[in-house]
């Protein structure tokens, strides 16, 4: 009944057009008021504590890294470096924008972002050399979302959050810890890599099958002197992956090295961002990671809520109780994840719904690594398909389309994706096998 009482209430106020962050703080505080005696004090030191996460801080140095790297010309060399290795192949530019799509995901952790830098770049370029604009959207929107896969990834960083600190008894009764941000981030390497290489075949196929436009075979020379431009923006790989692999520093710290190197290569090495500009990039970061703060503060006590009613524990008990198998599971985990992102934007659904499912998970013996994958691909589908996809909007600012001609251009891609979530829903050892070899 509980259970009932606070989700109902949480739509209604959701229906009422109400931001979600508000939404959940409103529904918090008014069933603790009304149904239950918990002090006001408590609440006031849940939310206090309930972000005093290290791995938060991570959140607002990553966004602050992706917008110096979207500002500083970064994307613009990493476009030029894609387009001299592939841009021969058939649908070249397309490939070229799969591709540095990876690349600049690799630096940045925001889909929006990747969007953003790349396609503002290599959309209108697709345009003049007589590539439908309908398939440079498609590319770009699902692409983009690859930003959330490939590590950094600061949806990872929120599954990483939501669920710290919980620990939950296993199918054999071991108690089983958390996925850590560095777990995580190793975990979603294959499977970025993999996901970029779908896409990129389903582009190459409709660009062969359509007859689009290639261009002529760069050079050796040509080669080496996009990779010479685009080297500063691909040593950022190194320096967040290579260090968390190392143990030279935490994932937290390799996002404020990130954020740091960002700003020297930008306003430093290319030179396309003025000491000038800094302060509004500082700006749009600052109040980017306030808007993401001020949900986590909410989710924060809307999982404080749950717990305390016991309801994670309960749908758990319940499951197991009625025999329902992981795999079955994990079915209803994708229906409804992937229902959720018709109506709420990724964070937010990471926050309310990883620490009710994360417990279920555990108790039937999914490994929380693979679950929160698993969960970051179901968000990357989501950003893709309206009413709320997020890469749509940022998408039709960019190519001045519609939301629904963006939709029909971006089906085949999103087809791909949601293959690609069921392949990495029921192959495990795709998320696992790396963390395992390296002794996570």
């Amino acid at each position: 009944m509980s259970a009932l009482i606070i989700f109902g209430l949480l739509v209604a106020l959701m229906l009422t057009g109400m931001p979600i962050s508000i939404s959940l703080g409103l529904t918090v505080l008014t069933f603790l008021f009304t149904m239950t005696e918990v002090p006001i004090d408590t609440v006031a030191l849940k939310l206090f504590t309930g972000i005093e996460k290290f791995e938060i801080m991570a959140i607002p140095f990553f966004i602050l890294a992706g917008n110096f790297l979207t500002h500083g010309g970064v994307a613009k060399r990493m476009i030029n470096f894609a387009t001299a290795m592939v841009g021969h192949w058939h649908g070249g530019l397309g490939l070229a924008g799969v591709i540095a799509c990876a690349l600049f995901a690799a630096v940045s952790g925001s889909s929006p972002a990747t969007v953003v830098a790349i396609g503002s770049v290599i959309l209108p370029a697709m345009v003049a050399q007589g590539f439908p604009k309908q398939f440079g959207a498609g590319v770009i929107t699902t692409s983009g979302a690859l930003g959330i896969l490939i590590p950094p990834s600061i949806v990872m960083v929120m599954y990483a959050v939501a669920t710290s600190g919980m620990l939950v008894e296993g199918p054999n009764g071991e108690v089983v810890d958390a996925a850590s941000v560095g777990e995580l981030f190793i975990a979603g390497v294959v499977p970025g890599m993999m996901l970029a290489g779908f896409l990129a075949f389903t582009t190459w196929y409709r660009a062969r099958k359509n007859n689009y436009p290639r261009l002529a075979k760069a050079s050796f020379r040509a080669r080496w002197t996009a990779f010479r431009e685009a080297i500063w923006g691909l040593l950022l790989i190194i320096v967040v992956i290579g260090g968390i692999y190392a143990g030279i520093f935490t994932p937290t710290e390799a996002a404020a090295m990130s954020a740091v190197y960002a700003f020297v290569i930008s306003v430093f090495v290319y030179k396309d961002l003025t000491l000038r500009d800094v302060p509004r990039v500082l700006l749009a970061s600052a109040n980017m990671s306030a808007m993401l703060l001020y949900i986590i503060t909410n989710a924060v006590l809307f999982s404080f809520l749950m717990t305390h009613e016991g309801i994670p524990q309960a749908l758990g008990t319940w499951m197991v109780d009625a025999g329902l198998s992981w795999w079955m599971f994990l079915i209803i985990v994708n229906v409804l994840l992937l229902a959720a992102g018709n109506f709420m934007e990724p964070s937010s659904i990471v926050l309310i719904m990883a620490p009710i499912l994360f417990p279920v998970a555990v108790r039937l013996g999914i490994d929380p690594v693979h679950f929160g994958i698993m969960i970051v691909v179901n968000m990357e589908v989501g950003m893709c398909h309206p009413p709320v996809g997020l890469n749509l909007y940022v998408a039709s600012g960019i190519t001045k389309m519609g939301i629904t001609e963006l939709t029909v251009a971006v089906w085949p891609w999103l087809l791909t994706m949601l293959a690609f979530l069921v392949l990495i829903t029921y192959v495990p050892a795709i998320t696992l096998t790396l963390p395992h070899l390296i002794g996570m």
